[in-house]
């Protein structure tokens, strides 16, 4: 399995997926055409496009990829109205197979109301759309917090090493405000550090993993005493200390 990571519009990422096996070739959420066909074209074909999501900066280029390579695009049952082009429709836990290649799907709400995850379990590999970013994750925008919440335990609990390739570069400013409110913590101080280094030469911070995100991302640590501690909310349960990460987030 090889991932071509594909920068789009101001801080978008789309994913070219090669299987090596079948020469099947897939693409998640490709924003933009003309940024994603130019990668397309070094491959001569398009199989599929997944979306994670209906939302335009992540279904843009659709339609023009479907009428160019006559692809199959995969979405959501609960967007079969929402995603243009939508061919084959999945549902939560449904697998699926590219090729050689086995995706689970994996039903995260919260930012979208038919948001879904792309986990391919044998290469331990998940495409988080705008659930769960590197340090951060989705706003709340049809669904609820508390399904946002419950969506990123999913994630959570996914095997430690699995790569995450979420849909934007949100890393840099993600990583201050976790800073914000868990200052001692010295993964974070480590993480912020390269970071920046990979910013400062145009690289992208992606892919993260599961395990970095339990160490460093706040919004999958709100079950920790140093968290809640900062939050004075100390006793609080973990899903109100995510209500107000969110809040907070949201006018940062």
């Amino acid at each position: 399995m090889k991932i071509e990571i594909i920068a789009c519009l101001n801080d978008n990422y789309s994913y070219l997926i090669e299987d090596k096996n079948t020469n099947i070739i897939s693409i998640i959420d490709p924003s933009d055409f003309n940024a994603c066909d130019k990668i397309v074209k070094k491959y001569k074909k398009l199989d599929y496009i997944l979306n994670t999501h209906h939302h335009a900066d992540h279904v843009d280029g659709n339609l023009q990829l479907k009428k160019k390579y006559n692809s199959k695009i995969l979405g959501f049952t609960g967007d079969k109205d929402r995603i243009p082009g939508i061919s084959i429709l999945l549902n939560e836990n449904q697998k699926f197979k590219i090729g050689s290649l086995d995706f689970k799907v994996i039903f995260t709400p919260g930012h979208t109301s038919g948001h879904i995850a792309f986990f391919f379990e044998e290469s331990k590999i998940v495409f988080t759309g705008d659930t769960l970013f590197s340090l951060g994750c989705g706003r709340v925008f049809e669904g609820t917090c508390d399904q946002m919440f419950n969506s990123i335990n999913k994630l959570k609990n996914l095997p430690p090493e699995t790569k995450v390739y979420c849909g934007h570069e949100y890393t840099k400013k993600n990583s201050e405000f976790c800073l914000k409110y868990d200052p001692k913590n010295l993964k974070l101080i480590e993480k912020i550090n390269l970071i920046s280094s990979q910013r400062n030469k145009n690289l992208p911070t992606i892919p993260t993993t599961i395990q970095e995100e339990k160490e460093t991302n706040i919004f999958l640590r709100c079950n920790l005493a140093e968290v809640k501690k900062a939050l004075n909310m100390k006793d609080q349960p973990d899903h109100e200390i995510f209500h107000k990460l969110r809040d907070l987030k949201d006018t940062f």
